[in-house]
């Protein structure tokens, strides 16, 4: 059977969706690179920065879980979900900068900011899905590396100003929210791929969950998730630490973190384009093996000298994202057509739930052994991981041999 060729347009369309990417995601770490400047003017506990990032992930996980339930990706249009989901990020994250805005307040505002969050990125996956089928995987390879930048960018923005000054940071990242609201409200065109809009369906749901491919997916994607977030949510803190111990100017650290989540892109277009040659299960497995093995050595080198750790960082941010588009495209090719917004985003939830475990303990095992030790547990994530696609690589080789 001759596949279907890339769809006209396909290529201007997976470029705007990964502006929208950036400017969409922008807000999720705003606040964490932020917090120690805010819990400083609120003069309250120093858990309450592990706080700000965990209420984003939580409300993620509700987001994404009522979705998942109400079928909303595969009800209604996915870039509708996505405008309003992104203007609804921009406000609760400039209330932030509100005068009478405080710890409390803060947190529940980065909850909601994570249950729109989850309304950009499983719906930009799926609006992706329907452009292109033959090149998926490189498609939201694309995405995830514009997911990265998205990321890693309030770090720039927080090179750019003082401590006091943190609140030009949170405007920052709102009204690049504000901008991928318009432009998936006006820019952002549904693919010819896209599935019908399905009816609500109690079973739906059950028919993912009963899928052996995709939960042997979306179990390599727990796996990588385990370590993604508590890397990404940490790092900064972990370049703090180096700059300080060797007398560095305060202003290296933001740029290293930068880097070091950055480097995904590059890692999740390369891995995109592979995963479309030799399979995705193979290059996830690669990737889990390579980032498990930085998130092993990393913390060993932290007296080495600076180009090396810098190195290592690179390698460890390039791989540690480069199999999550992977992940996204597997579901989309093995779940059932008419639901695959479902699927995605039950796979998202599964992970991010996940995420909140890890970026919770990062702080307890930096106390009990230093950052010598404390990335050393994640490497637990990927192996499990490399389990879960090699069962499927063995269950995909099987189905070959049977026809």
């Amino acid at each position: 059977m001759k596949q279907r060729k890339t769809a006209p347009g396909a290529r201007s369309q997976l470029l705007l969706l990964a502006c929208a990417m950036i400017l969409g995601m922008t807000p999720w770490f705003s606040a964490t690179v932020t917090a120690p400047a805010m819990i400083a003017e609120w003069r309250t506990q120093a858990s309450t920065s592990a706080w700000l990032t965990i209420a984003v992930q939580l409300g993620f996980v509700v987001g994404t879980c009522l979705s998942a339930i109400l079928l909303l990706s595969d009800r209604f249009s996915s870039r509708r979900i996505a405008a309003v989901s992104s203007l609804l990020a921009a406000v609760t994250t400039a209330l932030l900068v509100w005068r009478h805005t405080g710890p409390t307040a803060a947190v529940a505002l980065r909850g909601v900011t994570g249950i729109a969050l989850a309304g950009v990125y499983p719906p930009g996956i799926k609006i992706a899905a329907g452009w292109w089928q033959t090149r998926r995987g490189t498609a939201i390879g694309v995405l995830v590396g514009a997911l990265t930048i998205g990321s890693a960018a309030p770090n720039l923005f927080h090179l750019t100003t003082s401590a006091p000054e943190w609140r030009r940071v949170i405007v920052a990242a709102s009204v690049a929210a504000v901008a991928s609201a318009g432009l998936f409200s006006f820019a952002i065109k549904e693919g010819p791929y896209q599935a019908e809009s399905a009816p609500f369906d109690p079973r739906a749901l059950f028919s993912v969950v009963r899928d052996r491919g995709v939960m042997l997916a979306t179990g390599g994607y727990l796996g990588h998730m385990w370590e993604l977030y508590a890397m990404w949510s940490s790092i900064g803190a972990f370049w703090s630490y180096i700059v300080l111990q060797r007398a560095a100017s305060s202003t290296l650290a933001p740029v290293l973190a930068f880097i070091t989540i950055a480097a995904g892109t590059v890692g999740s277009i390369v891995a995109g384009i592979a995963a479309d040659r030799v399979g995705r299960p193979v290059v996830t497995m690669i990737a889990m093996a390579v980032s498990g093995a930085c998130a092993l050595t990393i913390g060993l080198l932290t007296t080495a000298p600076l180009l090396a750790l810098v190195a290592v960082a690179v390698v460890w941010g390039a791989s540690i994202v480069a199999d999550s588009a992977q992940f996204s495209a597997s579901v989309t090719e093995l779940a059932p057509k008419r639901y695959v917004g479902t699927a995605i985003t039950l796979q998202t939830c599964a992970g991010f739930l996940l995420t909140i475990v890890t970026i919770r303990l990062i702080p307890v095992w930096v106390e009990l052994w230093g950052w010598k030790r404390a990335y050393m547990p994640l490497a637990i994530g990927p192996a499990l991981g490399i389990l879960s696609m090699w069962r499927l690589s063995r269950s995909h080789a099987l189905a070959r041999a049977r026809e």
